[in-house]
């Protein structure tokens, strides 16, 4: 067999030893030692070869608005607020400029898939989402992207955008969201929300039970419609900092619904790091849901970004390798066995979130890759090793060369 290109001596993320990664025609075709020489080739010197990095929560459209808003208390309140207000003078063009900034971040550290949300309402209409699905086309050759919508300001309590959302859905959105605490009936949203998704046929994410206090969960809700209506392994929820707050038995009680309901959860360490809590002067919550604990419990949980300079947090680069390991450091997360886990969670775990089968290293797979700067998974997380090149569909996507120490001569 002819191979495009061959990478030699890698690590490859979840396979013992090392081995050779032939790719032809987009694919990769061969692994295993020793691949007969014959097509360009280069030696990867034993670094860890992942499928490259999944983003399941990140808004696009609202990043890098720190020059227009003000980030003065730092409330889930103040930064809705804020949004609403710059939101009201987008254009395709700025929206666009912005999020292509905030996309190509993703690529050069490593992300080769991803789901956005994207706002639509009475206020904005469908300008972001018109200016995403441009940015969706235009960045194909480097990452896969989904758009789902979704009512940020409320969608029972909004007139007219549940009809801009029907319309998104019908010009080719991905994927329908929610942000049920934002309306007075909740469990109303869900229900449309749910409703939405059967019509359309797409998968569903929610902002969910984002607060402190766990006496009231809406993930129970959204866990009996997705039984109800046959939806399981196709619901995700984001956030969820009320499992933060719960006894041993309540959280282990709430991951069991989860995994039998088929949803998936997404923690943001980031904004759930700098919103929750704002109200303590001291013994302040870290507000970060365990996911690698939920995992361990069956469900499906992974880590991801959410917001990048915005009022809803006012830093990032867009890094998953170094989200996750601020998630480690706050989580307290300590062995080999967890910290390998960890890496899952914005992996493979990712990718399952997103339905994606064909993710993955695999031979007949879409050579997607990232090569990281270390040689096994837990190394990557506590080192916060950084992506070298990537590939997508075979073709290289960008290259973050090692750093060099320039040694004195004499």
């Amino acid at each position: 067999m002819t191979f495009d290109l061959i990478l030699r001596n890698a690590a490859i993320v979840d396979r013992a030893g090392i081995a050779d990664i032939g790719i032809r025609h987009g694919r990769f075709t061969a692994i295993e030692a020793d691949l007969p020489k014959g097509a360009p080739e280069q030696d990867l010197g034993g670094r860890l070869v992942v499928g490259g990095f999944v983003e399941t929560h990140i808004h696009l459209d609202k990043s890098c608005l720190l020059g227009r808003c003000n980030c003065a208390q730092g409330t889930l309140a103040e930064a809705i607020g804020e949004v609403a207000r710059a939101k009201r003078g987008f254009t395709e063009e700025d929206v666009y400029a912005r999020a292509s900034q905030t996309l190509e971040k993703a690529i050069k550290h490593g992300t080769t898939q991803m789901r956005t949300h994207v706002e639509v309402d009475p206020r904005v209409g469908l300008t972001s989402f018109r200016a995403l699905k441009q940015l969706k086309a235009d960045y194909a050759w480097a990452i896969d992207l989904q758009l789902c919508v979704f009512p940020q300001e409320g969608l029972l309590d909004d007139p007219g955008c549940e009809d801009i959302m029907l319309r998104a859905m019908k010009e080719g959105a991905d994927v329908v969201g929610g942000a049920p605490y934002m309306d007075k009936d909740s469990h109303g949203q869900i229900a449309r929300i749910f409703e939405m998704a059967k019509t359309f046929g797409t998968d569903i994410d929610f902002h969910l039970d984002f607060a402190l206090d766990p006496t009231h969960l809406d993930l129970d809700e959204v866990c009996r419609m997705a039984t109800a209506t046959g939806w399981g392994g196709r619901v995700a929820i984001g956030h969820v900092t009320k499992l933060s707050a719960m006894p041993r038995a309540g959280f282990e009680a709430a991951a069991k619904r989860l995994a039998d309901a088929g949803v998936a959860v997404t923690v943001l360490p980031a904004t759930d790091l700098f919103l929750t809590a704002r109200d303590h002067e001291f013994n302040v919550p870290r507000g970060v849901t365990a996911a690698h604990k939920l995992r361990a419990l069956g469900v499906n949980a992974n880590v991801s970004t959410n917001n990048v300079l915005n009022p809803f947090t006012p830093f990032g680069d867009v890094s998953l390798i170094r989200m996750i390991n601020l998630y480690a450091n706050v989580l307290q997360v300590g062995t080999s066995d967890e910290l390998a886990f960890c890496l899952d969670m914005v992996t493979s775990a990712s990718a399952r979130l997103l339905n994606r089968g064909d993710y993955g290293i695999k031979v007949g797979n879409p050579a997607d890759l990232v090569v990281l700067d270390c040689a096994t998974k837990a190394e990557a997380v506590c080192e916060v090793a950084q992506p070298l090149f990537g590939l997508k569909r075979g073709v290289r996507t960008f290259t973050r060369p090692a750093a060099t120490l320039h040694r004195p001569t004499n």
